[in-house]
């Protein structure tokens, strides 16, 4: 079938009308930073205090997203660059539905985050830069994965052998390497409160 042959189709149930019936804005909360930062742990406890507040969410992680949408896709630039692509249109089809998604991904172009940030009405794309130092992703390295690409078993990984381009102006940059995934979670809930993401009445979960 050709292109020309595609027509997008409009609904009668839009974005307003879904999260209207969620009582919630919908978001792309963007989770980036290299590998063993710190990303998955810090969406995964934030997706668990919004679930228990009540909140619509989803959320998107690296390794599972290639298990199944993108098991097809190696770790070139351009298969890293596709991979982010691909989740993005998931994403933007979450927010579609009136969801809170959280997309934890190293994404280590600043055009492909941009890409994504493109996708969606302005205002529903949080960046969030999970900075921990080489040193300390190294120190945790839960997979190993640092290790194998010392020993050259894995090539082209992020921060040794291929690059990770910092956000410039992420709404959020949590510096990982210092704060606990408790800090890390007050710090986000702040910011989504004060920016009127989230419902009032916020109070920072106990260390």
């Amino acid at each position: 079938m050709s292109g020309n042959n595609i027509v997008w189709h409009s609904h009668s149930v839009d974005q307003r009308t879904r999260a209207k019936q969620k009582s919630q804005l919908p978001l792309v909360i963007w989770f980036t930073g290299l590998s063993a930062s710190g990303k998955s742990t810090i969406a995964d406890a934030l997706e668990q205090i919004l679930t228990h507040q009540g909140y619509h969410t989803y959320l998107l992680d690296g390794d599972n997203v290639r298990h199944g949408l993108c098991k097809d896709l190696k770790f070139s630039d351009q298969d890293r660059q596709e991979n982010i692509r691909r989740v993005g249109e998931v994403a933007k089809l979450m927010a579609d539905a009136g969801l809170i998604t959280l997309a934890a991904f190293i994404s280590p172009f600043r055009a492909d985050r941009r890409l994504v940030r493109n996708m969606l009405p302005e205002g529903q794309f949080i960046e969030v830069f999970v900075d921990a130092p080489l040193t300390v992703c190294r120190e945790r390295d839960p997979k190993g994965l640092y290790a194998k690409a010392d020993r050259g078993e894995i090539k082209q990984f992020t921060g040794i052998d291929s690059p990770y381009e910092e956000p410039e102006s992420p709404e959020l940059h949590i510096h990982a390497g210092e704060a606990t995934v408790t800090d890390a979670v007050n710090q986000l809930l702040a910011y989504l409160h004060e920016t009127g993401v989230l419902h009032a009445g916020y109070e920072p979960i106990a260390v």
